[in-house]
């Protein structure tokens, strides 16, 4: 099989181009899959300045520097897709930073290939992170929620 070298350049600059991660093309002959994989950089909160003007709009909650990945209490996304901390847009979040959860209870739904796939609490504790914000795209093994 030969591959299609000027092809697999333009769907790589399509990915460049846009924000998609990924892109597949099949046809009878082949199948091509493109993907890349994106850093999310981390904010550090502790680090703002005191004197950050007040009438600028507030950055969507992002994972504080000081929670790694390898966190013990960390849950991590199974799957790549669209995070949601409520059921809808006008429901209240399904957990937040201080509450208690018991095993089984949903933190979070993912949105995959438009299915929504619910996220439970893998052990009861109180959560003490929030480490996505709503309508956040996430990826595989990514950090959710940090239940102690």
């Amino acid at each position: 099989m030969q591959v299609d070298v000027k092809l697999v350049r333009q769907l790589a600059e399509l990915l460049n181009d846009t924000s998609m991660t990924e892109i597949e093309v099949e046809t009878e002959e082949c199948k091509i899959r493109v993907a890349r994989t994106v850093q999310a950089a981390a904010v550090s909160y502790a680090a703002a300045p005191v004197a950050a003007p007040a009438a600028s709009a507030p950055a969507a909650p992002a994972a504080p520097a000081a929670a790694p990945a390898d966190h013990p209490g960390a849950v991590k996304s199974p799957m790549v897709g669209t995070a949601y901390l409520a059921a809808s847009p006008e429901a209240a979040p399904f957990v937040n930073v201080g509450d208690s959860v018991k095993e089984g209870d949903t933190l979070i739904i993912i949105e995959a290939m438009k299915v929504m796939n619910p996220i439970v609490a893998p052990r009861g504790g109180k959560v003490t992170q929030m480490l996505v914000a709503n309508g956040q795209p996430v990826e595989f093994d990514q950090p959710l929620v940090v239940i102690e």
